[in-house]
């Protein structure tokens, strides 16, 4: 009988430690979905403001009387400060707790979204696009990161594809939403219009976001930083100069910054093969171990610049060009974006079925042959062409992001997810500030070119807008080959001596 009892006790005390765990992991997984959705729904709103100020230029080109290649700065400014903080989020997301990094993030972005909406001029706008810029850096890569860290592997492509609506939907409809909002109100209310929803996300965050990391000493190494703003800095800089300058392509202005730029950033990688070899890298390039990430990356740069790039140009072609209002540039650009939205999860999940690399061919085989057709746009050209250019393009473009995301963090080592990530930003803001800047340069030349050569200011504008669209069409031809390399990650791909990961198979 004491031996039942006993039995008894041990099999209550085995059902109670069972649902205790089970109740445990519940209570997890409810906590990681409401830190992951607050994060996603944070960072939809953060991005948002990188691109609503495309279809604004024509705009704050008159209010605030500056040039075309000045304007584009309002933008690239944006992604080019994410592309120097970003490599410093790999040192705060290993430093600090989710949830300071998180308020951190959110009142740097609400701050310069206050800034912008009292703004008086040009140079206090940009100098708020700068702020801003700051805490959008932050949340992607704390974004990426923290999903790496909590999502199963069976469900990491959905996930993913989750992420890919936040990278870019977001992009693709801010200038839907300028356009709208300018057709009835001052461009201000772009930031006043914002700002509301950026307290509430810092408020509710701040106060339900829980820490899910687990910090660790980590230093900082200050040099890094340095040359990767002068590094980053000098190559976009030095680019939007080509165009700007009074001497157009051929002028020292523009190719003296790109040459310093050029040279920090070799010293740059050169300082992060040295520092990494003890663990003390800002940026830690053994996330190229991995030819998956390798290529991943190529094509995440050229997939950037075409999306950035066409966000730019479309506007001003459509409003210079085709003569339509900022609210109908916005809204052609609007299916595109829906469509990228509806696409992203249903791609993520045929990425958990199949793997990667059918997407990607297909995907980059679209976008190429997109560009190709967009450099047939002329002065003539119907704005229901305009359309359907960009939906295609947008469907493609669906194709790519959420497999390039997945496939390439996935083959990173779990102690270089928060290095993977700012990589990935970084690449990310980099190649879409030079897809910004290098799209504008080529077309501001050619129509200054055409002009000299009396053309009239549509025709003008027509020929740069063709010059530019070739020029990304002969870009996008290099992610065609690259996507035949890219593979679901498994035990081959991992550098020599490291660890498998658990989601690799």
């Amino acid at each position: 009988m004491s031996e039942t009892a006993t039995a008894a006790t041990s099999e209550a005390t085995e059902t109670a430690e069972a649902t205790a765990a089970s109740a445990a992991d519940q209570a997890l997984n409810t906590r990681n979905r409401l830190v992951i959705t607050l994060l996603l729904i944070s960072t939809f709103v953060v991005i948002l403001n990188e691109t609503i100020m495309g279809v604004a230029l024509p705009r704050l080109m008159t209010d605030l009387a500056i040039t075309a290649s000045a304007a584009q700065w309002l933008t690239s400014a944006f992604m080019l400060t994410m592309a120097v903080v970003i490599p410093v989020t790999g040192f705060l997301l290993q430093r600090f707790h989710t949830r300071p990094v998180f308020i951190a993030a959110m009142s740097l972005f609400s701050t310069g979204t206050l800034i912008a909406a009292l703004a008086p001029g040009f140079e206090v706008l940009l100098a708020a696009r700068v702020v801003q810029a700051t805490g959008t850096a932050i949340m992607f890569p704390l974004l990426l990161t923290t999903v790496m860290t909590l999502v199963p592997p069976a469900h990491l492509g959905r996930m993913m594809g989750n992420i890919s609506i936040v990278i870019s939907v977001a992009p693709a409809i801010g200038p839907t939403i300028s356009g709208a909002i300018l057709s009835v109100l001052d461009w201000r209310w772009m930031f006043i219009l914002v700002l509301p929803i950026a307290l509430t996300a810092l408020t509710v965050g701040g106060t339900l976001m829980k820490n899910v990391t687990t910090p660790r000493k980590t230093p900082i190494d200050v040099f890094s930083v340095i040359l990767s703003a002068f590094g980053f800095g000098g190559l976009v800089y030095g680019l939007s100069n080509l165009g700007a300058a009074s001497g157009g392509i051929g002028s020292v202005s523009g190719w003296l910054p790109l040459a310093v730029g050029a040279i920090a950033l070799t010293l740059f990688i050169l300082r992060q093969l040295r520092l990494q070899q003890s663990d003390r890298a800002l940026l830690d390039l053994r996330t190229f171990g991995s030819r998956t990430f390798t290529f991943a990356i190529v094509m995440m740069a050229i997939s950037m610049m075409a999306l950035f790039g066409t966000i730019i140009l479309l506007p001003i072609y459509t409003q210079t060009v085709l003569g339509l209002s900022s609210l109908q540039a916005g809204l052609l650009l609007l299916p595109g974006g829906l469509v990228m939205g509806l696409l992203a999860p249903i791609v993520g999940r045929l990425y958990d079925r199949s793997g990667p690399t059918r997407l990607l061919i297909t995907g980059s085989t679209i976008v190429s042959a997109v560009f190709w057709s967009m450099t047939m746009l002329g002065a003539n050209s119907s704005p229901w062409l305009v359309l359907a250019a960009h939906v295609t393009l947008s469907f493609g473009l669906a194709l790519l992001f959420t497999p390039l995301f997945t496939a390439g963090l996935g083959a990173v080592r779990p102690e270089l997810y928060s290095h993977g990530s700012a990589m990935v930003g970084t690449v990310q803001q980099l190649s879409g500030a030079v897809g910004t800047a290098l799209f504008v340069t080529v077309m501001a030349s050619v129509a200054a070119t055409s002009l000299a050569g009396g053309a009239t200011d549509v025709a003008a504008s027509a020929t740069g807008i063709h010059a530019a669209f070739l020029c990304g069409a002969v870009i996008s031809l290099f992610a065609i080959p690259a996507a035949f390399f890219i593979r679901r990650p498994a035990q081959d791909e991992l550098p020599a001596g490291a660890p498998a990961l658990p989601h690799q198979g």
